[in-house]
């Protein structure tokens, strides 16, 4: 009936086999068309980028994404599951710069945009084929057939038709502005982009000198940016603040805040003259250099509220060019703008440092003002600094003409819509994305660069600016006649020319292209070239019910999502969202090729296979959460719960053959069920109802470890306790009835399983349920998901058994503390905290702890005290000399009423020496102390008792068990079958012979032995030590 199952751990190449039985049967297109016309459940996929390679953390954002679609599939809902590509921006231009050789801007000019831009084009699909293996050998399903592709033309198109959408809301503009600028890649960055880029880093900060104009006095000024002072126009004090005049040990003058003026200059310095920084406005210093000619009034004292004395001098010096509040400033007051670093990160040629990196110029331009005796001093600084997030350059704050979606105008209905939205974990709404979303700034929409989308927006020169939404509209509005197949990229997209409606001139379009995050944030619509084709299809899937990927799409995919559907449509464009913590390596270190700590996925996936590194993810701890992987961890996973589901699967497989036992010729209810089958049927419809509860409020770990603890119960209690149903000859109403509750408690778990591992679940069903059941559907994944029937459930039968799993615990405990071993039989346990079990239950204690006697309702006090000492660090600075007399006191007193006090989160109170003592659990160390002659273990309200004293008779028993587990050990390794029968000898022991002898019928039946013949040894023979007697046995096949 059944195929044999193999008994190895093989798992991961067993899924190949999986992986070809979906392919040659298109299963994963079945179960998509087999829900066509039901009710839809949206799930978006964040579009990887293919010009790079998947790693390990793709794993996990493919495991928890994988899991819920099939979850909704399972249950009948139409899940469309369409895979993207983001294929613009930096990361694929950069990668095509390296490939080529080429290093910035101007070399890409010279090899030409064009090439290049067909290049980037090309690159995009350099790892493809990887995503795609990677994506099936992991088990994620996705519509890679028919994917949304963000630079394909319709895509542009529906970003276009968005774009126009907010410039005529008046909420796209370009303005000139301080913005986060990569001088590598000579663009802009956006505020998301930069948040990904922050690192900490140590920077040489000075104090710098300003001669005060007409005095021989100093304003005193610290900046942490050095390479901005050669662009410097003013300086900048709070109007609120006071400051002074003040001379130094040395005699030197300088102006600086009041409250720094000793830890600067000295508690000693002398104070000359005290000022409001108001008072200082307008007061004129001479410029630390002259290499820029100024157009208007410049190098005096301006103030600004944001100054503050937290650092530095309480001064600081303003170069509009170079920073928000600098440029604020300059607006303010009508500073020149001085601008002496290029666009290319350089200093301008008519600095002495032309050509020269900015950054890289801090050293000698500290070393100029050193030389002129303007440097008062330097140090150290350490501080959180804005690196390139795709080239890993420093970024700079710098003046630029850039364009500009006006987020701050709908900042209110953003955060409104983040508040509807379920985050995973809660915290993310108000923290990490609600404190991003209340200090939302505009967004700098515009790249100076090649490949990406071209920001559509066409002017004249009369002024009049127009932003393009369709191909129609080009058209319609061009000089010249636009193709219908007219690629919307640069250089081509640059060539046309639109006629203005304002004046008739010809307009041309900005050079700059977009974000490449607005593309993929485009998805919801883009993917269907919404609003010119599937207008019902966009409609119908939108908002999407679940997304998830890693915690830094916060600043990246989940704000681009967010922004743009606030924008066009008002409301948030996804209900739930999963953030996922990183993957560390063992150590919780970040992985890296650096460290070579990375962990290679294929690797990963040839060695455990799928199902176990999508199990560790679960299972291992919340999906947000940093994931600690490596190799042991997803074994021992795998193991405990893989290993025990399929060792329980070839059990039954194995006496199911024996007894060429057919399930579909009977029914459940029909049999005559025992408390166990009950019990483990309840068990199985209350999980289905707690998985079915978690994956609904998109929780993860909570079913996985629910999965797990029942799986373990189905192995370890329910078939062990059982197993002896499913021997002997002949088809009874009991082994009738074991076999139909493990077949369908098996049949169910596969399907309840499917969605968290679906190649074990996929190899199970195939043989487990499509051998026997000729009408059963041809994969698991195209099978109902479970649902729970109440009427199976008791929930008084639960509480039972888990009260006598509790003390079958708690006694085992007890065994291990007396080192008894579980085949030795004892005489009598005592159980406090349970007061009533059926009979059934304690035939069940019994059985597990092989003791004669149970005795429910017992004093625990009777058995177990414990020995109360005082807690030093508290109680010593508390009580001083009293101390001695509180040790003496609790020595004396009664252990058990002062635990259960302080227990309770009370008070144990007494006196010494007439002084009160109150002692609580944090101020007493509680050492338990043991009965003589009798063993206790405590958890929560239970306890459990064991007598460890032996009698001749429960000695004698407990040798009986040894030497049949002796014998059925021999029975395996000499490669016997459980059907075959044997003959057993025994010699060289007189006292084990006379157990033998004595006991000889049991052991017989135990073993499956025709005879049992003392004094004489045959077939294969081995030395066992019984309990501390030397014995030989042989074993022989009848």
């Amino acid at each position: 009936m059944y195929k044999k199952v193999p008994t190895d751990l093989k798992f991961s190449e067993r899924e190949l086999e999986v992986l070809s039985f979906w392919e040659k049967n298109n299963i994963f297109k079945k179960s998509m068309e087999k829900n066509k016309g039901g009710a839809d459940f949206t799930f978006y996929d964040g579009p990887p980028t293919a010009n790079g390679k998947p790693h390990i953390g793709h794993i996990l954002t493919r495991s928890i994404k994988d899991l819920f679609p099939r979850y909704k599939t399972m249950q009948g809902y139409n899940v469309l599951r369409i895979a993207g590509w983001d294929t613009h921006g930096l990361p694929v231009e950069l990668e095509v710069e390296r490939a080529l050789g080429l290093n910035g801007k101007e070399q890409i000019e010279a090899y030409g945009v064009e090439p290049f831009v067909q290049k980037c084009k090309e690159s995009v699909w350099n790892y493809k084929s990887e995503w795609e293996k990677i994506s099936e050998r992991v088990g994620f399903w996705a519509d890679m057939e028919h994917p949304y592709i963000t630079y394909e033309d319709d895509y542009i198109e529906s970003v276009w038709w968005s774009l126009k959408q907010i410039f005529d809301k008046g909420l796209l503009y370009k303005g000139h502005k301080i913005v986060p600028y990569c001088p590598r890649c000579g663009t802009a960055l956006s505020s998301h982009e930069v948040a990904q880029g922050y690192k900490d880093v140590k920077e040489t900060s000075i104090f710098v000198k300003f001669r005060a104009k007409g005095e021989d006095a100093y304003f005193l000024a610290w900046t942490t940016t050095p390479w901005t002072l050669p662009s410097n126009v003013a300086l900048c004090v709070n109007p609120a603040e006071e400051y002074v005049k003040a001379e130094a040990k040395d005699g030197s003058v300088y102006y600086l805040a009041r409250a720094l003026c000793g830890q600067l200059l000295g508690e000693d310095a002398h104070i000359i003259e005290k000022y409001t920084g108001k008072e200082l406005e307008y007061k004129e210093y001479e410029p630390l250099f002259t290499f820029a000619d100024v157009d208007k009034k410049a190098w005096y004292i301006t103030c600004a509220d944001y100054v503050t004395l937290s650092d530095g001098s309480g001064i600081v010096h303003i170069a509009p060019a170079f920073g928000e509040d600098d440029y604020q400033v300059g607006q303010e007051y009508g500073l020149p703008f001085v601008q002496l670093v290029k666009p290319d990160g350089t200093f301008d040629k008519n600095t002495d440092w032309a050509g020269m990196q900015a950054k890289e110029a801090d050293k000698r331009i500290i070393e100029d003002l050193d030389g002129r005796g303007l440097l008062f001093a330097k140090m150290e600084y350490e501080h959180n600094y804005p690196f390139c997030w795709r080239c890993d350059t420093p970024l700079l704050y710098y003046a630029r003409a850039s364009w500009f979606i006006k987020m701050t105008a709908v900042k209110d209905i953003l955060v409104k819509n983040n508040r509807s939205v379920n985050w995973i974990p809660e915290n993310i709404k108000e923290g990490r994305m609600g404190n991003f979303l209340e200090n939302v700034i505009d967004w700098g929409i515009s790249r100076e660069r090649y490949w990406g989308t071209p920001l559509p927006i066409w002017v004249c020169g009369c002024g009049h600016t127009h932003a393009v939404g369709s191909r129609e509209e080009l058209q319609k509005m061009a000089d010249v006649p636009v193709p219908d197949d007219i690629e919307l990229h640069k250089p081509f997209i640059d060539e046309v020319t639109l006629k203005c409606g304002a004046c008739g001139g010809s307009m041309k379009r900005v050079p700059e292209v977009i974000d490449c995050w607005y593309d993929s944030g485009s998805m919801p619509f883009a993917q269907w070239h919404y609003p010119f084709k599937n207008e019902a299809e966009f409609e119908s899937h939108f908002p999407a019910h679940f997304i998830s990927e890693a915690v830094d799409q916060t600043r990246g995919w989940f704000y681009t999502l967010l922004a743009i559907s606030t924008l066009l449509f008002e409301k948030a464009p996804f209900e739930n969202c999963i953030v996922l913590g990183h993957v560390q390596d063992k150590n919780g270190q970040k992985m890296s090729k650096h460290k070579g700590n990375v962990a290679d996925p294929w690797e990963a996936l040839g060695k455990q296979g799928a199902d176990a590194v999508r199990w560790y993810f679960y299972a291992g701890s919340a999906p947000w959460l940093p994931s600690r992987y490596y190799d042991d961890a997803v074994s021992e996973f795998q193991r405990k719960f893989m290993g025990t589901l399929w060792n329980t699967y070839a059990f039954y497989v194995l006496y199911a053959d024996i007894d060429k036992f057919d399930p579909t010729r009977y029914k459940l209810s029909d049999c005559k069920l025992t408390v166990m089958d009950k019990w483990l049927l309840s068990r199985l419809h209350t999980l289905i109802k707690t998985v079915c509860d978690d994956l609904d409020n998109y929780r993860v770990t909570e079913p996985a470890r629910a999965i797990n603890d029942f799986v373990d119960e189905l192995s370890n209690w329910y078939v062990r306790r059982g197993r002896e149903r499913y021997w002997g000859s002949g088809m009874n109403e009991d082994k009738k009835a074991a076999f139909m509750t493990l077949y369908m408690v098996l049949e169910t778990l596969c399907r309840l399983i499917a969605p968290f591992v679906p190649f074990i679940a996929e190899s199970i069903y195939q043989n487990l349920v499509r051998t026997v059941d000729q009408n059963a559907l041809e994969s698991v994944h195209l099978c109902a998901y479970p649902v729970a029937a109440c009427e199976m459930i008791d929930e008084k039968l639960e509480r039972d058994m888990d009260a006598a799993l509790h003390v079958v615990v708690l006694g085992r405990a007890c065994r291990n503390t007396a080192n008894i071993k579980n085949r030795q039989p004892i005489g009598k346990i005592f159980v406090s905290g349970v007061d009533n079990l059926d009979e059934t239950y304690l035939d069940v204690i019994r059985g597990e702890l092989n003791v004669r006697e149970v005795e429910l309702g017992a004093a625990a006090a009777e058995y177990i005290t414990y020995n109360v000492k005082p807690q030093l660090k508290t109680v010593g600075p508390k009580y001083g000399k009293l101390l001695a007399g509180i040790r003496e006191h609790l020595q004396n007193a009664d252990g058990m009423q002062i635990v259960t006090t302080v227990q309770d989160g009370g008070t144990y109170e007494f006196e010494v020496n007439g002084s009160p003592v109150a002692l609580t659990l944090a101020d007493v160390l509680i050492e338990p102390a043991q009965r003589k002659g009798y063993v206790a273990e405590t958890s929560g309200d239970y306890a459990v008792i064991i007598d460890t004293a032996l009698t001749p008779e429960l000695i004698e028993e407990g040798n009986v068990r040894e030497i049949i587990s002796k014998v059925q050990a021999m029975r395996k390794e000499a490669g016997f079958e459980v059907t075959d029968r044997i003959n057993l000898y025994a010699a060289d022991n007189e006292a084990v012979l006379a157990v033998l002898t004595k006991n000889k019928d049991q052991i017989a039946r135990e073993v499956m032995a025709g005879r049992v013949t003392a004094g004489e040894l045959k077939g294969y023979v081995k030395e066992w030590d019984i309990n501390g007697e030397k014995a030989m046995f042989g074993v022989e096949k009848v």
